[in-house]
């Protein structure tokens, strides 16, 4: 494939080291970042094993510097951006009149507004991108819950909420310059942020990590005349 580059928040474990396989897979140009320097290394080596190009940059997602300096990292590495994977995020469960406010803007900064200031700082690159091949492509892990809101998980649904609108916004704002955008939207997905559940639905019944990461393929193998604006992800017999 032509040359291609993918940048992926999160991606040291579950969902986004799933979707940072599948594009290495498929010849992109990797950069990951996540929190935690030992999962993420641990990742890139994983990675790297395969032969696929990969740098690695730990941050934390809810420092508005060290987002820019991962763009940077992109930035210098590989000079292009032509997919960007919102998928950092974080959930703190709390009844309405025990939310303490450092969990709130916990979640509401990772969640929500580190995904706002990668679109900031990587947009020259992605409208590089759509203009060579109008395709860009961001993808925004939203939830389940940002379409079916639940209690004890409200500030975590609203944030989710807010993905899917802000996803909308962008395809008004941004596809007549190449640039798509997706919000995945799936119910509990096998990964450790679902332990908590694990007593109630067993992991094999779960969403798999794949199916996430084939979801986020077959964006990518569409037309530049396709938006796919949102997917939702069930397991079988569920309804919203």
């Amino acid at each position: 494939m032509p040359d291609r580059a993918a940048l992926i928040t999160g991606a040291s474990r579950g969902i986004g080291l799933a979707i940072a396989q599948a594009l290495g897979a498929d010849g992109y140009k990797l950069t990951l970042t996540a929190r935690k320097p030992a999962t993420l290394e641990a990742a890139a080596a994983q990675l790297s094993g395969k032969g696929y190009e990969v740098q690695q940059f730990a941050a934390n997602l809810n420092d508005e510097d060290s987002i820019k300096a991962v763009v940077n990292a992109h930035r210098e590495a590989y000079g292009r951006l032509d997919v960007l994977v919102n998928n950092g995020g974080v959930g703190v469960g709390a009844a309405a009149h025990e939310h303490q406010t450092k969990f709130i803007d916990m979640q509401l900064d990772v969640n929500l507004r580190a995904m706002i200031l990668l679109y900031r700082e990587t947009l020259d690159m992605l409208k590089a991108a759509g203009a060579e091949h109008g395709s860009a492509q961001v993808v925004n892990l939203a939830s389940i819950a940002g379409k079916n809101p639940q209690p004890w998980l409200s500030v975590y649904s609203a944030t989710k909420a807010a993905v899917v609108a802000y996803t909308v916004a962008m395809n008004k704002e941004l596809n007549g310059e190449g640039i798509k955008s997706v919000a995945l939207c799936p119910g509990f997905v096998d990964t450790d942020m679902t332990d908590f559940a694990k007593d109630s639905v067993a992991p094999e019944d779960m969403i798999q990590p794949d199916d996430i990461a084939s979801a986020v393929r077959f964006v990518l193998s569409l037309s530049k005349a396709v938006v796919i604006p949102e997917i939702i992800f069930q397991r079988p017999g569920e309804t919203l």
